[in-house]
């Protein structure tokens, strides 16, 4: 039962949101802003859930001292003090929430970022290894569109600019929309997956 009325609640709404799509009069037209409306309200519900299971997880890992638990009483320490900054005195500029995340998010999401630079580079160079033809086009395209956007590439060669908004304009959005047309597939397949019933990894297993 406790997997059946998910799967009637998942096929009723997903055939509604696709009739709604269809036939945007009443009775189906207003059931889009409706079911926005639920999906706000379950991901309120959703993000206390999951702020619950954070202090469960991290608390249990301190108190049975785990390692690596002084960063969990580092992370419950400052989360506890960012929500309280943030219902308590609000979330301005100019406000102890304000602070943190000017002073402490936002350089931290530059140390990621900065990292992930890292990572692609890395990614890069192993891909660009002109170890087969693809590669080798992969790895000339690269290097005039890096040529065409530095100022270096125009004084080596006028023409570089151009060429890497060409290989840009032409070749890559031809590509990108190849990917999104895949992606787009993919979607509509898992979406009628999860509406039918036939796929239910979501409900806790693959059953």
């Amino acid at each position: 039962m406790r997997r059946q009325v998910p799967l009637v609640i998942t096929f009723v709404a997903g055939m509604l949101m696709i009739i709604s799509y269809f036939i945007p009069r009443q009775p189906f037209g207003g059931l889009q802003n409706l079911f926005n409306q639920w999906f706000i309200v379950i991901v309120a519900f959703a993000l206390i859930l999951g702020a619950l299971n954070l202090i469960k997880v991290n608390a249990e890992k301190i108190r049975r001292k785990r390692p690596g638990w002084g960063y969990s009483a580092v992370l419950l320490i400052t989360f506890t003090v960012t929500v309280i900054s943030g219902l308590f005195w609000g979330m301005e500029q100019e406000t102890v929430f304000g602070f943190i995340f000017r002073n402490m998010f936002v350089p931290l999401g530059a140390t990621m970022f900065s990292l992930l630079a890292f990572f692609i580079a890395s990614a890069s160079y192993r891909a660009f290894r002109a170890r087969t033809i693809e590669a080798a086009l992969l790895l000339i395209a690269a290097i005039l569109v890096m040529l065409g956007r530095v100022p270096l590439g125009s004084y080596i060669w006028r023409q570089f600019p151009m060429l890497a908004n060409w290989i840009m304009a032409f070749p890559n959005m031809a590509g990108q929309r190849a990917i999104m047309i895949g992606i787009a597939l993919g979607t509509v397949s898992i979406s009628l997956r999860i509406i039918l019933g036939i796929e239910r990894s979501y409900l806790g297993g693959g059953e």
